[in-house]
């Protein structure tokens, strides 16, 4: 197999070698370049075509964003960048997912690396190797900031919002897990609810102060009320809560009503917070959950949807087609822990629709969903 060709972008040598020297532990990554500027890099990517570029959020002579904007339109490819745990790294990042960068990785300080230096080098070589497994159609300047501006603004349009006449059920509850490609997956999705919608719950793997500024983008945009969730928080109808990056998120039930709960336990599949804490929290409520599987690495989440579906859940696992790392929802996909798959463009209607059915209804078409 042909090495996977690594072009190094950012202003610090000090990083470009830390990134460098953790690359050169895979026999199947070969870093054939690097560039302290995007105008060096944009050269550089001309005369060395690589097949995957790390890039600093913020560069000098020309931003990381209007940077990626060009790439994405000139010369699409994978794009990892590299993110300070700062308000304003964690906005830079989410604009970059935004226009077609592929996933990121927080930037390491020496104290930080020499504290989790294996764990950086894991995590840095597996998101390059699966980086080259994504569809090409997934890297274009369709969503630039100037587009999702305007789609920002049409989703406070009536035509864009689904109809949903209210659940027939109290407590209902919608539980979504998603990684990689999971921050614009699941703004696709929530815009397209009705400020009536079912409560939902979300673990997303993303770095604490990523996920209280990705709630905050969401709720601007949505008619649904998104919160990044805190401990004890009453769970309510038209209201959404992320798992904070840092704890993992469970819902209890006492005295008739849901409620978050943060807990500060050990990584679960390498993740905290992770998808499968979330579903199994949920098992004794599974018949009154929807759960749902977006893009994502790795296999997180899949064990607890089986164990949700075995309880009487439905269970949703985003496509092939439409997503853009096939990991966690292939993986539920393998051991049957889905009962429907969908295209992303597809799921929220779907959430919608069961949600109308009273449990009599439920039940019969889930059975019709599971012997299909």
């Amino acid at each position: 197999m042909d090495k996977i060709r690594v072009l190094i972008v950012d202003d610090s040598s000090v990083i470009r070698s830390i990134i460098r020297e953790a690359l050169s532990h895979s026999n199947h990554i070969e870093v054939v370049g690097e560039a302290e500027d995007p105008l060096i890099a944009r050269d550089l990517i001309k005369k060395l075509n690589p097949d995957v570029l790390t890039l600093d959020v913020e560069m000098p002579k020309m931003d990381g964003i209007t940077f990626l904007m060009n790439l994405m339109r000139l010369r699409p490819m994978p794009v990892i960048m590299l993110s300070t745990l700062t308000t304003k790294g964690a906005d830079i990042t989410l604009q970059a997912l935004e226009i077609g960068a592929l996933d990121f990785i927080a930037k390491p300080t020496v104290q930080e690396l020499m504290a989790t230096q294996d764990s950086f080098k894991e995590v840095l070589i597996e998101k390059i190797t699966q980086a080259v497994k994504v569809d090409q159609k997934n890297f274009k300047i369709s969503n630039t900031l100037e587009n999702n501006k305007a789609s920002n603004k049409a989703t406070n349009d009536i035509d864009n919002i689904l109809p949903f006449t209210g659940g027939k059920r109290a407590n209902h509850l919608i539980a979504i897990g998603a990684s990689t490609g999971g921050t614009e997956a699941i703004k696709k999705l929530l815009v397209r609810l009705p400020s009536n919608s079912p409560a939902i719950v979300i673990t997303q793997h993303i770095p604490k102060t990523f996920s209280l500024r990705f709630a905050q983008r969401l709720n601007d945009m949505c008619k649904v009320e998104v919160h990044e969730a805190s401990h004890g928080q009453k769970i309510k109808e038209g209201h959404v809560y992320i798992a904070p990056g840092d704890k993992h998120l469970e819902v209890v039930h006492k005295s008739g009503s849901l409620f978050c709960t943060l807990t500060d336990g050990p990584e679960v599949n390498r993740h905290k917070p992770a998808v499968d804490v979330l579903f199994d929290s949920l098992t004794n409520l599974a018949d009154n959950v929807q759960a749902v599987l977006l893009t994502g690495m790795g296999k997180d989440g899949a064990e607890g949807m089986l164990r949700l579906k075995e309880h009487g859940a439905k269970t949703i696992i985003q496509d092939k087609n439409s997503s853009l790392i096939w990991g966690m929802p292939g993986k539920a996909h393998d051991i049957s822990a889905h009962t429907v798959d969908l295209p992303l463009g597809e799921i929220a209607k779907e959430l919608l629709d069961y949600a109308t059915l009273d449990r009599v209804d439920m039940k019969n078409v889930l059975a019709q969903k599971v012997e299909k």
